[in-house]
């Protein structure tokens, strides 16, 4: 009875999101990015929306549902090595740095870089196969934008 109970909430998330999307895997460690300091704020949920919308050009009601999709799969997420699988099939290596600009962007959003955040950010580009000196000139090329 119990296994049914388990097999049955994991089939109704699996039927909910297809894994091999690459908008819902960005935004779920763009939710466990804004989550990393224990505060997923208003701030960083409206800079989740306004990223989603400039990288995919989807209405406010696509960036809605995507980030619902996305918060169901990273509540259920222990890591992030799933997401940032997808996220390596669809982008090449040479534009992951862009992915990371896009983290660093919502990191620092708030103006404060925590240490939790430090840490996600080198361990995602790790990941993505992105190496600490570019993660670091990406923050960079945000803090000069911003």
């Amino acid at each position: 009875m119990i296994k049914n109970f388990f097999k049955k909430n994991s089939k109704s998330t699996e039927e909910l999101v297809e894994h091999n999307d690459e908008r819902v895997a960005l935004t779920a460690l763009l939710i466990k990015i804004a989550k990393s300091d224990y505060e997923y704020s208003s701030l960083e949920k409206s800079s989740i929306k306004i990223i989603l919308k400039k990288r995919f050009s989807i209405s406010e009601l696509e960036v809605t549902d995507l980030i619902t999709k996305a918060e169901l799969l990273e509540d259920e997420s222990s890591d992030s090595v799933r997401f940032t699988k997808v996220i390596k099939e669809f982008v090449p290596l040479e534009k992951r740095n862009e992915i990371i600009e896009i983290f660093w962007e919502l990191v620092l959003a708030d103006g404060i870089r925590e240490d939790d955040e430090n840490s996600l950010l080198r361990i995602l580009g790790s990941l993505l196969g992105v190496n600490d000196r570019d993660v670091a000139f990406a923050r960079q090329n945000v803090q000069i934008k911003l």
